[in-house]
């Protein structure tokens, strides 16, 4: 069998990835979600490979990953579909829609403006109707995004707003399932970046 130039690129890809893993603290999955069922290096989507960060660290700002997260409700490991932020990404099995929630939950060290991103993969299996809830030092917002749109940042993080928290733990990003049907909904980490007082 002769490899093509598409099939030694993505092994080129993998080994990167799986190098980079291996020199890094090791994340464990959440203990709450079911297992991915897909075998490593499984992608619809190997030219974004490289966008994927596998070590949550190395990303500027306060990043909340799905590890640390509260989940409500069933979600799934994937990695399936990439980009995303370290182990994979959590979906919701396309079912108990308007049951299930992650809620992401920062250790901010100062009060300010922070402004907020959310990663998610995307593709046409993916819910056009999310809503995300922040809580912030100013009361709550929710917005409703399409996860079927490429994330301007990195084809990984998308902004949702510049928001006012207090220090520590009182602040959080939502991801709810309601008004989702017939779709998957993404939920993999979310980032504060502080922009000033």
């Amino acid at each position: 069998m002769r490899a093509t130039p598409a099939t030694v690129l993505l092994f080129l890809m993998l080994m990167r990835i799986f190098t980079v893993h291996a020199a890094e603290p090791k994340l464990k999955p959440h203990p709450d979600a079911v297992a991915n069922t897909h075998a490593p290096g499984e992608v619809d989507k190997p030219e974004l490979v490289p966008f994927i960060v596998t070590d949550p660290t190395k990303l500027k700002g306060i990043v909340v990953d799905e590890t640390q997260a509260k989940l409500i409700g069933v979600w799934q490991y994937s990695t399936h579909t990439p980009p995303y932020v370290g182990l994979g990404y959590l979906h919701d099995q396309k079912k108990g829609k308007g049951e299930k929630a992650v809620i992401f939950t920062p250790d901010l060290p100062r009060p300010g403006r922070y402004e907020v991103r959310l990663s998610h993969c995307y593709n046409i299996r993916r819910s056009t109707n999310t809503p995300v809830t922040i809580h912030h030092a100013e009361g709550e917002k929710t917005i409703r995004i399409n996860q079927q749109q490429i994330p301007a940042h990195n084809k990984l993080f998308r902004t949702l707003g510049i928001f006012r928290f207090d220090k520590g733990k009182a602040g959080w990003v939502k991801i709810s399932t309601d008004g989702t049907e017939g779709k998957y909904v993404i939920a993999d980490a979310v980032q504060f970046l502080f922009v000033g007082e």
